[in-house]
């Protein structure tokens, strides 16, 4: 049961840029709370564990004894806190480092936090998520309490979803089979069956995808199809060691014997499944210490509450309670704006917000851009993006967030045309691509072979050594020009180079197996190197990671809140999301938002709501605090000045629906084409041919992917439109105004059946004029 399933990170700061830091609490200034030199030296003493905290801090680090509630916000150090707390626990010889387990949402942040506990020289602690928990302890009971071995566990769900559906002869289109997979991982987390899921849905004000007797059915034929495939899922995870710590109570008192101290991070997020369990942990005990902010609940879509956290003094009445205020992340402008969101807020999340108090030095306003409309808002990112890589700030500091993720498809195709790098998350993982597992095989042959290797005859560091190694498989000291797939296979292996670099420079003598070891822990533990290039990111996978620039767009009525959020509390939860998207800038902050959706389009569009009374021009707002509207108002693509007059507040905009059977679309491809995938198309297909044939020439031209002249998509939806004039062209979703002025000519052409002028031919016919006049 003891054995670590999880390779423990080595140094979690490594590859990441160095922050200086603080070295004291003194005269009202503080250690930075949320950077840390790469490999700090251990603390000698439990005591030295405690300097550099603030008062707040100290108090956490210092209550080892009962239930403790730490309301943390945002950029306040709880990460540090609760790992200094833990640290100073066991160095004290408090608290026994095999018997405390740290809990939280994410691989990543478990790792960090492994990280950290072990520069403070408190190895041996359990810090891990929910889920790995759990699994470890299920895989470790089960032939105890069930017999044989655990059933095989389905990474992904959604397949078997469908499979339940075509059983039940339920059709579901793309968009409704993830949304009735997202209701089916509702249910579990909240210990529902599917007897129970029409009243249980009902209760939650639940929109379900279809019928919710039909959702019902789905979800009892889902569980049946995995009983009789013998298989598990992620949540399954959870009931089943709930159930077998309810059902066998002396497995439940060798987990206790086992665990005697547990500290929860981000419990605002605790499902009832995950608080369930955590009280199956703890059984009668109180050693407990809980960490969250209410203010930053964004993900109650999939279960999570904030109830566990405000309920947490009732339910132990003798709970120590310490508020983290001071932010060390933001600068005061961007710590003001974040206060005056939540200034407006309503509810109970509402009644227990922090206020927050920046410990930086003044920065810049925030800017708040108005453009015509959304390739307009995305040409203006890039534009400001590229003006803040030619002053010297990189890349992996900067972050476009958005709330949905169909909204990237826009930003990649608006920074592929400026020449921008950039790197999507959520997509492949960075450890998974496959020039990085060659890179990873041939440093680790390096390390093991290094001695009879020419590369390294003349190498003189880690640093160089790596470069030797890395240059054979495609590395070289400059990016090559553009930003597809070979810029992005340039950036893994650079930043390959550049984790080499800060190693080197926090341990001194570090080796190439010192470097392959760091990277097998990284690898377990998915924390990625930084890659440089601009980070593009929703809202909700943006929590937990910070930047320096963060470009917040699309801050409109009806994406923010998003159109489906009707209730009071669904309303809220948005204006949570941003006040997340906000709080992950340190210095600079830019707010945008685009009157009309296409080129062309009608500009029926307002800025959101929960900007009121918080950007310049737009009028007072009824909060709880002052209100002023620092910053300042831009207006973007149509070159007028600040203090843009108020839009007219946009009318319900009627769904997408397919122009050929009439659902209504919700896949973002669907909606370009108008159409959904599966009905009959009505494309010109020699169109398609010759569009397809001019965009390859054109990529081979600039140097970049066929993609990045346009999508696929764009291109069928043109061959079905066949416009014949360039505002037709325009209202083509994936031809922004860049794209009209630099390719309409041709793409009008074509479509009209004209030839295209060849600029190759062009150029020889000026060359051959040039020498005859010679």
């Amino acid at each position: 049961m003891t054995a670590d399933a999880l390779v423990r990170l080595r140094g979690s700061a490594c590859g990441q840029p160095a922050h200086p830091s603080r070295p004291t609490w003194q005269h009202g200034r503080v250690t930075a709370a949320t950077h840390s030199p790469l490999f700090p030296r251990v603390p000698d003493s439990a005591d030295a564990v405690l300097e550099g905290l603030d008062p707040e801090q100290r108090e956490v680090a210092t209550s080892l004894h009962g239930p403790v509630c730490v309301l943390a916000g945002a950029g306040t150090g709880k990460t540090r806190a609760i790992t200094h707390r833990i640290a100073y626990g066991v160095r004290a010889g408090i608290l026994q480092a095999s018997s405390v387990l740290a809990v939280t949402f994410t691989n990543r942040a478990a790792g960090e936090m492994r990280g950290r506990l072990r520069q403070l020289g408190a190895q041996g602690v359990q810090a891990r998520t929910f889920h790995s928990a759990a699994l470890r302890q299920l895989q470790y009971f089960w032939p105890k309490a069930i017999g044989g071995s655990l059933p095989r566990l389905v990474d992904r769900k959604i397949q078997l979803v469908a499979d339940a559906a075509a059983a039940c002869r339920i059709r579901l289109d793309r968009g409704e089979l993830r949304d009735a997979t997202a209701e089916i991982e509702w249910s579990k987390v909240t210990q529902t069956v599917p007897a129970d899921y029409a009243l249980a849905a009902a209760k939650a004000g639940r929109d379900a995808p279809r019928d919710p007797a039909e959702i019902a059915q789905l979800y009892a034929a889902y569980e049946d199809l995995k009983r009789d495939r013998g298989v598990i899922d992620f949540e399954d995870v959870l009931l089943l060691t709930v159930a077998v710590l309810q059902d066998r109570q002396d497995i439940a008192e060798q987990v206790r014997a086992q665990y005697q101290h547990f500290v929860v991070d981000e419990y605002q997020d605790v499902s009832p499944l995950q608080q369930r369990l955590l009280e199956l942990w703890l059984g009668d005990r109180e050693s407990l210490c809980v960490v969250g902010d209410a203010s930053q609940t964004i993900y109650s879509f999939t279960g999570a509450t904030p109830d566990h956290l405000l309920d947490f003094r009732t339910r132990h009445p003798g709970a120590t309670v310490v508020k983290l205020v001071r932010d060390y992340r933001s600068t005061p402008q961007v710590v003001h704006l974040a206060n005056g969101l939540l200034s407006q807020a309503s509810g109970r999340a509402a009644d227990h917000r922090l206020e927050l108090i920046s410990q930086r030095a003044p920065g810049p306003e925030p800017v708040y851009t108005e453009y015509t409309d959304e390739p307009a808002e995305a040409e203006g990112a890039a534009r400001r993006i590229r003006e803040l890589l030619a002053a010297g700030v990189p890349a992996a500091e900067i972050a476009v967030l958005f709330r949905t993720n169909a909204q990237s498809e826009t930003y990649e195709q608006a920074l592929a045309d400026a020449g921008v790098p950039y790197q999507l998350r959520g997509a492949e993982r960075f450890f998974d691509r496959p020039e990085v597992r060659k890179a990873i095989a041939a440093l680790r042959a390096g390390a093991r072979f290094g001695g009879n290797d020419t590369l390294l005859e003349d190498t003189v560091d880690l640093p160089s050594q790596v470069r030797a190694v890395l240059s054979g498989e495609g590395w070289t000291p400059q990016p090559p020009a553009g930003s597809g797939a070979v810029r992005e296979r340039w950036e893994s292996l650079a930043a390959l180079v550049n984790l080499a670099q800060d190693c080197a420079a926090a341990r001194t003598g570090a080796t190439l197996a010192d470097l392959v070891g760091e990277l097998d822990e990284r690898m377990n533990a998915q924390h990625a190197p930084t890659v440089q290039g601009v980070t593009l990111a929703s809202l909700h996978s943006a929590k937990g990671l910070e930047w320096d620039v963060v470009f917040l767009v699309g801050v409109a009525e009806g994406m923010m809140p998003i159109t489906y959020a009707r209730t009071d509390e669904q309303i809220e939860e948005e204006r949570r999301l941003l006040y997340v998207g906000v709080t992950r800038a340190r210095e600079r902050l830019h707010v945008s938002w685009s009157l009309s959706r296409s080129p062309g389009g009608r500009p029926n569009r307002r800025p959101s709501r929960f900007l009121d009374g918080l950007r310049p021009g737009s009028g007072a707002h009824s909060g709880r605090s002052g209100s002023g509207a620092p910053g300042s108002v831009e207006r973007g693509f149509t070159g007028a000045t600040a203090s843009a007059p108020a839009v007219p507040r946009r009318t319900q905009r009627s769904p997408a629906r397919c122009r050929v059977c009439g659902r209504t679309l919700t896949d973002a491809g669907e909606m370009k084409l108008m159409r959904c995938d599966d009905c009959p198309s009505d494309m010109d297909e020699g169109l398609y041919e010759r569009l397809r044939e001019w965009r390859a020439t054109q990529a081979r031209r600039g140097g970049q992917p066929a993609f990045c002249v346009f999508t696929d998509r764009t291109l069928m939806a043109i061959a079905e439109t066949v416009p014949d004039e360039a505002g037709e062209l325009a209202r083509i979703p994936g031809v922004g105004v860049r794209k009209l002025n630099r390719y309409g000519a041709d793409v009008l052409a074509i479509c009209a059946g004209r030839p295209v002028a060849d600029e190759d031919e062009e150029e020889r016919d000026g060359t051959d004029a040039n020498s005859s006049k010679k």
